[in-house]
């Protein structure tokens, strides 16, 4: 404990709170919460038979600051807000928080939009859902955008009409009224909005009714086009009632869920029940290192329902969770109803528990069965290799280019046999021109290296094994690079991709493993993985510069400007072909914009 931490915890005060908790850095690394402020950080520092994980931490903790609450209700909710805003390392992480979709309408704007979003804020608009997958939201709005001609770009339309700009291939198609063109006034396209809040909301009783009278007028005059869509949109509402079930809870909808732990791995079973019927179910992963399978259930509970709207009355969980007075205090005001947390014991809720129990030892087994299978293979490639040692930290490179231009590396990291995605990195490449893989290679190396040695946590540690995708002209030049930083004892190899073949340094044969065998599988997915990396982000690169054109440089002309004028003349080539009077009389672009354009681009004519 360090002398600052001592004369804090002497001060803190015994009321309810949240407790942040910080090393050196600053970095936030645990957020908790207390009835008692004083006595549960205090118990971070006295008790001696904390957990490894816990003693962990509290070894790292520089430095921690609090924040007092009325009630420990209220410390709850703002421990769910910092746990979800800092995601700190030591506190149990869902590795899979990924809330359900809902759509997303703010009648406060002149001409709403109708959007996907996957949290419910304060900010006005209206929300609707939960839906149980994005699929199924996605056919509810490919429904709606079908049935209603309503606006799905992000356009300023008030610019847009003062513009003059030509409406988008929606508009054209008939999916979009033409609201940028001036093509409907605000209160006609407010009127065909509410229609649509309304048809999303489920009303299928006063508006199906209304529908089902206009599209009895329509038939009747003959007008059977509009008597056909008005019977969609009575189809509609019922499709998304359906679908949207998961938002409405009634008193016989039920929750259940059921943890199982392995070695490292715990995994949450969740079954949800709407209707009668099982609408969902789904596996949530955490990290386990031997806490308490209640304060597992409890956290678990906490995160999934901070963002989620239609709270069940009902949550049967197995275990009981830590705090489950105050969850059930929390989820009652959520739902504006009573909610009640309990495992159940007997009948029909006690055998689902069950089922969802072993499905969730099933996926552990399954999970740590594959875990213990990319170790084997981790072990196998070491011994291929010759590598003495634990390969606990693989790293593997690749060089990405189009013909030397937008010159890239990729570095991908395997720890415990499996994909660190947190600590993949990109490099630029600064020193070569051209197509030189070898050069580039021994840069990419360099500079990682040199990164490590310095000190720079997010290149250490050093790998236990170096792969380089490529042939023996690569492993060259990456041996040369590990030399000339004085790393030449880390292990390193290449693999070249025609005959799968693995290069060593010093050694003239190489090696090839056996075909489909676990460490065949893992090195070939690593460099394939870096492949997949490099490629990725050399796209990005080449996109973002094929993007930019001489226009760019032209003051006064911005990305709407540069749209204007490519649209006006087809081409960069047309616009350098275009006198200065053809300039002015571009819609959208002020007389001195047009003069700076042709100066600029006449400049050595």
């Amino acid at each position: 404990m360090t002398d600052n931490v001592a004369k804090k915890i002497k001060t803190l005060p015994t009321t309810p709170g949240v407790y942040i908790m910080r090393d050196a850095e600053g970095e936030v690394i645990y957020v908790g919460k207390a009835r008692v402020l004083k006595n549960r950080v205090r118990q971070y520092f006295t008790n001696e038979t904390q957990l490894p994980k816990v003693a962990a931490m509290v070894a790292r903790v520089d430095d921690f600051e609090y924040i007092i609450t009325d009630t420990e209700l209220e410390a709850l909710i703002l421990e769910c807000n910092l746990v979800k805003q800092y995601r700190p390392y030591y506190n149990i992480m869902l590795k899979d928080d990924k809330q359900f979709p809902y759509i997303r309408i703010d009648l406060a704007e002149p001409y709403p939009r109708v959007e996907v979003v996957r949290s419910v804020k304060k900010d006005g608009a209206k929300y609707y859902g939960p839906f149980i997958a994005a699929h199924i939201i996605k056919d509810v709005l490919d429904d709606i955008y079908r049935l209603y001609p309503l606006r799905s770009c992000k356009k300023d339309v008030a610019r847009a009409k003062e513009r003059s700009e030509r409406p988008c291939l929606n508009y054209e198609m008939g999916r979009c009224c033409g609201p940028c063109c001036g093509n409907v006034s605000e209160r006609e396209y407010m009127d065909i909005v509410k229609e649509v809040v309304r048809v999303i909301s489920g009303d299928k009783g006063t508006l199906g009714k209304e529908l089902e009278k206009q599209m009895q007028v329509a038939a009747a005059d003959m007008n059977y086009e509009l008597a056909a869509s008005l019977r969609d949109r009575i189809k509609l509402i019922g499709r998304i009632r359906e679908k949207q079930r998961a938002g409405f809870p009634n008193l016989d909808d039920k929750d259940v869920f059921a943890l199982e732990t392995g070695k490292e791995t715990a995994i949450v079973q969740a079954f949800l029940f709407r209707d009668g019927k099982l609408c969902y179910a789904r596996k949530y992963t955490m990290d386990f290192s031997g806490e308490d399978r209640a304060e597992i259930m409890g956290s678990f509970l906490e995160q999934y329902y901070m963002d989620k709207s239609g709270v069940p009355r009902h949550i049967y969980a197995a275990p009981g969770p830590q705090g489950a007075p105050l969850l059930m205090e929390w989820l009652s005001e959520k739902r504006g109803a009573k909610v009640i947390i309990s495992e159940a014991k007997r009948g029909d809720n006690k055998k689902l528990q069950e089922l969802a129990r072993k499905n969730a030892g099933d996926a552990v087994k399954i999970k740590e069965g594959a875990q213990k299978q990319r170790e084997l293979a981790a072990g196998n490639l070491a011994a291929a290799l010759g590598v003495g040692g634990e390969l606990a930290r693989i790293e593997c490179y690749d060089i990405s280019n189009t013909q030397g231009t937008d010159n890239v590396s990729s570095m991908v990291v395997f720890t415990g046999g499996k994909p660190d995605r947190k600590k993949y990195r990109t490099f630029k490449i600064k020193t070569v021109e051209g197509a030189n893989d070898f050069a580039s290679m021994n840069e990419t190396l360099t500079r990682r290296l040199l990164r490590g040695l310095s000190g720079d946590e997010a290149f250490l540690p050093l790998p236990g094994l170096i792969i380089i995708d490529g042939g023996k002209g690569q492993l060259s030049a990456a041996v040369d690079a590990l030399a000339s930083v004085g790393c030449d004892e880390l292990p390193i190899c290449s693999l070249a991709k025609k005959e799968e073949e693995i290069f060593l340094p010093n050694r003239a044969e190489s090696i090839l493993l056996k075909r489909n065998s676990p460490e065949f599988r893992l090195v070939t997915g690593i460099r394939d993985e870096a492949h997949r990396f490099a490629v990725g982000y050399h796209r990005k690169l080449r996109e973002k510069r094929l993007k930019k054109s001489e226009l760019d440089t032209i003051g006064g002309v911005g990305e709407n400007r540069k749209r204007i004028l490519l649209r006006h003349f087809g081409s960069l080539k047309k616009i350098k072909e275009a006198g200065l009077d053809e300039l002015k009389q571009v819609k959208g672009v002020p007389q001195n914009v047009a003069e700076e354009i042709y100066r600029a681009l006449h400049t050595n004519d």
